[in-house]
């Protein structure tokens, strides 16, 4: 089973109470070959939200306690991505998730570059929270870009 980004599948459960559709992703939910999951919702968040950054490194970092994830008007919600981080690991170890794709630059689920915290819209190397336990726990996660 794969799990997939809900917001790739066409849920508007992005931040700004959008989706990020891939035709592609969105056929494996349909033919029951995929499971979605939002790790911001599971995490607690609603729809729409503030949008957040890690500040001070990457998912990581988040992990180590180095570095936070803070939304634009300044409230720190490392905690509740934490959780949802957690959530998205019990998840993909209950369905036996072999592959996790996930949603390129965001703080949950970037797997290979993630906003740098200045909210300035510029992106870096780095992974997400999210992404960064699932692979501490030896689970596969791949961005919608890098999905043949």
């Amino acid at each position: 089973m794969i799990l997939i980004s809900a917001c790739l599948a066409g849920l508007n459960v992005r931040y700004n109470g959008t989706n990020s559709l891939d035709e592609k992703i969105q056929r494996l939910v349909l033919e029951n070959k995929a499971i979605t999951v939002c790790p911001e919702l599971m995490g607690g968040f609603s729809t729409p939200r503030e949008p957040a950054e890690i500040v001070g490194g990457n998912g990581e970092d988040v992990l180590d306690g180095k570095a936070t994830v803070i939304e634009r008007t300044g409230r720190d919600v490392t905690e509740l991505y934490l959780k949802g981080a957690y959530a998205t690991l019990q998840k993909a170890l209950e369905v036996g998730a072999s592959l996790v794709v996930l949603k390129e630059y965001s703080p949950s689920c970037g797997s290979a570059m993630i906003y740098n915290g200045a909210f300035n819209g510029t992106k870096l190397l780095g992974e997400g929270v999210t992404t960064a336990l699932l692979r501490r726990h030896g689970i596969e996660v791949l961005s919608e870009e890098q999905l043949l």
